[in-house]
This record gives C-alpha cells, structure tokens and sequence, in this order.
C-alpha cells in the first residue's frame, strides 16, 4: 500500500475497548493513525458505557472472539505496526500475550490502560498485575505516571527524577523500550521519559514539551500510543517517532480547547491540521 507520493502507508492494528462518545479507546485510536497517515485496522476487546463525563459500564467481548478477530486480520493482511489498549481481563492479557508470540509483529506498542482519564476503572486488579508480564513481549511502553508505578510495583511518583528511576527499572526488567508521559506529574515539569536500548547501550532521554493548560485530555494516552506506533513504521527508533508524534499532540491538545465536544473532559481535536 503506497500513497500518492510513493510512500509506503504504515497498516496499524490497533487492539482495544470502544468509546461511544469517540475520544478514547478504538475511535481515538483510528483517528490518530490516519492523522499520521497510517491505514487503521481495529480488534474490539469490549465495549464500554461511557462519555466525556465518565465510565459507567464496561462488557467485555468473550477472549475467543478477540483471537478470532485478530487472526482474521493477521490472515489477510500484512501488519506493520500493533497498539494495544484496553484489555480488561486477566485471561484476555494472556490470550494476547500467546497471539504475540505466535505472530510476532513487526512494532508493537502497548497503553497500559487500568482507568480512564474520567476516572472509570478499565482493568480488573487481575488484569493489571498480569499486565506487567505483557510488557517484555513488546517494543514499547506508553504508561503515565500512576500506570509507571504500577509496572514497578512502587509508590506513585511525584517528580521527575522518580519517574526516570521507574522507567529505568522497568526497562532493565523488561527489555521493553520506555515512554513515561508526565502530563499529570504532580511538580509541574514539562519533560517526558524515554528510556530504550541499542544492544549493550541504554540512552534515557528527557524529551522537553511546552505545557497546554487544557481540562481536555480525554484519549490523549489512547492517541499517543496509536500515533507512535503507525511513526515507527518511518522512523529509525522510538525517539524519532516521538519527535515526529510530538508536534501533532500538541495541536490535538490545543485544538481540543475549541472543539466543543461534551460536558466533561473533552476529547482531543485529532485533525486540528485541517482546520487551524
């Protein structure tokens, strides 16, 4: 699949819950793809009850009828890069852990997702501790702050310094590359944490990004994830990809203050560029 100018289009599978009010889950996921003009391919994990101002009901879809779907798409058509969201359940996590080591995507980026931005509960206890033994089967890691100490089994942090100790370790652990989004950082640093490996050289970065004071930041984990792993495809590492990412969150942030959509935390604006 090219586009217009020859270039490959990055064809991204993305593995989570729905948002029927469209600013997180799968529709977010979509969104950003294609806002970073990937093809988006989607794999239902459960469909929640929810809006800008909260979470009121989650149903699971049944873990067979997860596989199913993403052996329907692994089947038919080559996969370059896979986002996994909200999964849910503890025996889902397990089941997509084996459907990655059968199949083995090229990148694989994963949202740890435990509760939403509203405060809706996403993950049952089961689910999130079983989360941790997902993170070695895959490339990179997008958590925020409170989803970082979980990882490490400590203390959420409260600074930066703490949050670059807890990326460290979770890496060395792991393997797995490293993005700590620092968003909802209690000391007010603008700097997020990216910590990743080439053979026996570990490099943490602290990638510095300007603040938008918005109330709406509904998605913004969903999104970020889903437009680093369609970047990937491009780019000669995760720091490329999140340099490319970068400036297209910001104005989603910025855009999502005009974008007048619910009456909560409102959703990123994920084509700002067509309209700013």
């Amino acid at each position: 699949m090219v586009d217009a100018a020859g270039a490959r289009v990055p064809r991204v599978l993305c593995i989570a819950g729905t948002d029927p009010s469209g600013g997180a889950g799968l529709l977010a996921d979509t969104k950003a793809v294609t806002a970073m003009g990937g093809y988006a391919m989607g794999v239902v994990t459960a469909v929640t009850v929810q809006n800008t101002c909260g979470v009121t009901g989650v149903h699971p879809v049944p873990v067979e009828t997860v596989i199913a779907q993403l052996d329907a798409v692994a089947d038919d058509v080559r996969i370059d890069a896979v986002k996994i969201g909200m999964l849910g359940e503890g025996s889902l996590v397990e089941a997509v852990g084996a459907w990655l080591r059968r199949r083995r995507p090229p990148h694989v980026v994963l949202d740890p997702v435990m509760v939403a931005t509203t405060g809706g509960r996403l993950a049952t206890d089961d689910a999130a501790r079983m989360l941790r033994d997902l993170v070695p089967l895959v490339d990179l890691v997008t958590p925020n702050v409170p989803e970082l100490g979980v990882l490490c089994g400590s203390e959420t942090a409260t600074d930066i310094e703490g949050i670059v100790g807890q990326a460290e370790l979770v890496h060395e652990q792991t393997g797995s590359a490293i993005l700590a989004t620092t968003g909802d950082l209690e000391d007010g640093s603008a700097e997020d944490v990216m910590v990743e490996s080439e053979g026996d050289r570990r490099a943490t970065l602290r990638l510095s990004f300007v603040r938008v004071d918005t109330p709406h930041t509904h998605g913004t984990g969903c999104s970020l994830s889903s437009a680093l792993a369609t970047a990937r495809v491009g780019a000669a590492d995760w720091e490329g990809a999140y340099r490319r990412v970068r400036p297209w969150m910001d104005g989603a942030l910025r855009g999502g203050l005009t974008l007048d959509v619910g009456q909560g935390a409102g959703p990123l604006d994920h084509t700002w560029f067509l309209h700013h």
